[in-house]
């Protein structure tokens, strides 16, 4: 996943991460929680996790990109942040002790489509969380996938890159197909880069009964940064589990 297209991903990204880091935190305050070292799941190239370490927060960022994971090192260094990032999958990563707290943000979670993943994923993060610790993840909704990105495409240009987004969902499996094709402009002519991934949607039923088989609980579910539970129509929820055990 991600490859070539790594340094892509970063010049797109419209994502306001200050936002997602002031919610995670709004989320520690609200659960009454302090953590200290924080695990970030499916951390990508970094902005979040590096955005929480300026905080305060000791951060450990886990990977399955080699790409990404570059991209993440190359930006502690220049900040001179201490990230302990790991090259790991995130249904069998491996840790030298516990954590307060886990974070996997921007629908990480939907990208564990096979069946069995979810519950591998919770059983990690139950042994990793120290007894009052606490996992914060968002998912895209079956609403999204199935509605607004399922069996669309979209087409786009910017920063001198033009790409097609096309998009399959298949219905009994519940997993969304994306097919990305973007072209870089390289002086008269572009590079093409081609880029293929797969999210599959979780119901709340399904997060709520394989975290608990897992010895996890859902504290909360709340709509996309809010406070407030999701809606028919929400497009990104949040979920906050705490450990039962």
């Amino acid at each position: 996943m991600y490859g070539d297209f790594a340094k892509l991903y970063e010049e797109l990204q419209d994502i306001n991460y200050i936002a997602f880091a002031d919610y995670i935190e709004a989320i520690f305050e609200k659960e009454k929680v302090s953590p200290k070292l924080v695990l970030d799941l499916a951390c990508g190239t970094g902005t979040l996790t590096s955005i929480l370490a300026k905080r305060g927060y000791d951060m450990i960022g886990v990977d399955m990109s080699c790409e990404m994971l570059n991209i993440a090192r190359e930006k502690a260094y220049e900040e001179d942040l201490d990230i302990l990032y790991l090259n790991q999958d995130m249904t069998d990563f491996e840790l030298y002790g516990t954590v307060d707290a886990i974070i996997c943000t921007l629908d990480g979670v939907n990208y564990l489509t096979e069946d069995g993943e979810l519950e591998k994923m919770f059983s990690l993060a139950k042994n990793y969380l120290n007894p009052d610790g606490i996992m914060i993840f968002d998912i895209n909704t079956e609403y999204k996938l199935s509605k607004i990105l399922g069996n669309n495409t979209f087409v786009n240009e910017e920063k001198d890159i033009f790409y097609v987004w096309q998009n399959e969902y298949d219905e009994k499996d519940k997993i969304c197909y994306f097919r990305l094709d973007f072209f870089e402009k390289n002086g008269e002519s572009y590079n093409r880069y081609t880029e293929e991934q797969a999210e599959r949607a979780y119901s709340e039923k399904e997060i709520l009964n394989a975290s608990r088989k897992c010895g996890l609980s859902v504290s909360k579910v709340y709509d996309e940064l809010k406070f407030s539970p999701p809606k028919a129509d929400t497009q990104r929820c949040f979920f906050v589990l705490r450990k039962t055990s």
